[in-house]
């Protein structure tokens, strides 16, 4: 009887430690998932200053566009936190198609080899960045999960562990279609 009453204290003792090491390897996976993010928008935004230039070199009268994308991805690159950076990526990315729209606009640009291969590597760029977001936002729900349920709030609360923010797929802004006027002058 003694043994047994050992064995539920030595459980009860090591429990909150277990609880707070899957705690812990929650967050850091939290981190690990938005290093990935992060990693993919720095791509994104690597890819765009050579894609405005190829742009300027056939369309330089469209200054309002190339200028447009040059302040979304300042804007994009200075800021921090899941949800700002949300909105300003969102901003980007309806930036970046009115940019690619444009070139439906120019026949030569459309038919550049250099253009073609940027808008190909932005494109896949596009779609690695939709899936690190998935992923990031699928171990902030399971950190969520410790974190707001029982017993994990007893320990996560005290040890001030943030509940951990979302990164939505995309703003409601980014979600409108880009309209081009192709019937306009091009002079």
């Amino acid at each position: 009887m003694v043994w047994v009453g050992v064995g539920i204290l030595v459980v009860l003792a090591l429990a909150p430690v277990w609880l707070y090491n899957r705690l812990i390897r929650a967050k850091v996976a939290v981190r690990k998932a938005w290093a990935q993010v992060d990693t993919q928008l720095q791509r994104r935004h690597d890819l765009i200053p050579s894609l405005v230039t190829t742009v300027r070199g056939y369309a330089d009268h469209e200054r309002q566009v190339l200028d447009e994308v040059t302040r979304a991805r300042a804007q994009a690159v200075s800021t921090s936190g899941p949800v700002a950076r949300e909105v300003a990526e969102d901003h980007l990315g309806v930036a970046v198609r009115r940019l690619i729209a444009l070139a439906e606009r120019y026949p030569d640009l459309k038919a550049d080899g250099n253009f073609r291969a940027l808008q190909s590597e932005l494109s896949g760029t596009e779609d690695r960045i939709a899936f690190a977001r998935g992923f990031a936002n699928d171990r902030v729900a399971r950190y969520r999960e410790l974190t707001d349920t029982f017993p994990g709030w007893l320990l996560a609360r005290p040890f001030g562990m943030p509940r951990g923010e979302m990164f939505a797929l995309e703003h409601e802004r980014a979600r409108q279609r880009v309209d081009v006027d192709l019937q306009k002058d091009q002079a």
